[in-house]
């Protein structure tokens, strides 16, 4: 799939993903909008209505007590009314801003009702509350102004209809960069990938070459062919598509985060060290190496990882050193532990010290591939590293002038 065609899928899947989660949000603001403003509007009615229900209550009551029936009065004559009506529907009693006028509505005690009537354009919510005067069945209506609840619901739909909107374009924005961020992140990880299965068929094809063409040498011309000369070479080159299968394995449980097989457990770390150092003194006469500065230091991690993070370590500062390789090993006392090694080399460029520690990154591109590695030691030490929950730094030794590693670890306590 060309580049092109690459961003325009990507472009595709981000425009499909903001237009689903608008249209989800968008159905679910609107759902909510019209449950707000049906439970604003039910809920105002219901407290005028058990407004009107008190007054007319309290009406009942001094009826019922014995007293006759009373001149009802009401303290908002534009806002609220009180009639007393009997069996038949005529007016007994009535507050001033009603007087004179027939029933303002027909209902029943209990009953409730919205009713227009001459105080207003607006309708009125009345309530019919029972009463009985000498064996006289009287109806106690109480009736309140109801253009408040109307009011406000029409207020709150209005502002929903302005924010609404206003919401839906936010969430569509915020899904549009997060998208567009996610599908960086997805590009990038399968570019990556796409560059790790290439580098890796690069470097396994170059073995593979190699024993090919010994091979056929030897079967084009038998008598020439050394038996112990090609059986060296075949090993050589197994060996060396052997580390470079086993480097491809950790990478891959690295990157699904399956590192540390072992578990973790107490580590003590100098025994590693101090290992590795001894194998140097063996595998590189040439090369002195310092083990003096190692002291006793125990981390929690996976003895295997750890391990080849020291060796990786120590062969990447042999291979490049002059005469000398220093290891140093303290407990900071700060949770922390310090793995220092420096070796006396040609050292590492400030523009490519961060880059080493990369994937089949090889700063000397020239060296042969037998000698130089296939690149991906360092990378291993920042995996590793990074699943112990440490950091690698790379600098210039200050002593020896070459390159400096300095890996921080938790300590055991920690």
């Amino acid at each position: 799939m060309t580049s092109e065609r690459y961003e325009h899928r990507l472009r595709a899947v981000r425009v499909r993903a903001t237009a689903v989660a608008a249209l989800a949000v968008a159905v679910a603001l609107v759902a909510a909008g019209i449950g707000l403003v049906v439970g604003l509007r039910t809920e105002l009615s219901a407290d005028v209505r058990d407004a009107a229900r008190a007054r007319a209550s309290d009406v009942a009551r001094v009826i019922e007590a014995g007293r006759g029936v009373p001149a009802p009065t009401v303290s908002a004559p534009d806002e609220e009314f009180l009639q007393v009506v009997d069996a038949d529907g005529a007016v007994v009693a009535a507050s001033e801003n009603v007087a004179g006028q027939p029933a303002l509505a027909r209902l029943d005690p209990g009953e409730s009702a919205s009713v227009d009537t001459p105080l207003d354009d607006d309708p009125f919510m009345v309530v019919a509350v029972g009463a009985r005067d000498d064996g006289r069945q009287l109806v106690v209506l109480a009736g309140r102004d109801a253009a408040g609840v109307s009011d406000a619901t029409n207020t709150v739909t209005w502002l929903l209809l302005i924010g609404l909107p206003v919401l839906l374009v936010l969430a569509a924005a915020a899904t549009w960069i997060a998208v567009g961020r996610a599908l960086r992140r997805v590009a990038r990880a399968e570019a990556a990938q796409r560059r790790f299965v290439s580098d890796a068929s690069h470097e396994l094809r170059s073995p593979v070459a190699t024993v090919r063409q010994h091979a056929e040498v030897a079967l084009a011309h038998p008598e020439r062919s050394d038996t112990g000369s090609l059986a060296g070479t075949v090993l050589d080159e197994a060996v060396r598509m052997q580390r470079l299968v086993d480097d491809l394995l950790l990478l891959a449980r690295a990157d699904e985060s399956a590192l540390l097989r072992g578990g973790r457990r107490p580590v003590d770390l100098d025994d590693l060290v101090l290992a590795e150092a001894r194998r140097l003194r063996s595998a590189s006469p040439g090369v002195r190496v310092d083990s003096t500065a190692v002291g006793a230091a125990r981390v929690t991690g996976d003895e295997d990882a750890l391990g080849r993070l020291v060796r990786n370590l120590g062969e990447n500062a042999a291979r490049h050193a002059r005469t000398r390789v220093t290891f140093a090993l303290t407990d900071a006392g700060d949770g922390w532990v310090r793995l220092l090694v420096e070796d006396d080399g040609p050292g590492i460029p400030a523009a490519d010290r961060e880059r080493v520690l990369g994937r089949f990154v090889r700063l000397d591109d020239s060296r042969a591939r037998g000698a130089g590695g296939a690149g991906l030691g360092l990378a291993i030490v920042a995996e590793v590293a990074g699943a112990h929950r440490g950091r690698v730094q790379v600098g210039v030794s200050e002593v020896l002038g070459g390159a400096r590693f300095v890996v921080m670890l938790p300590s055991a306590g920690e």
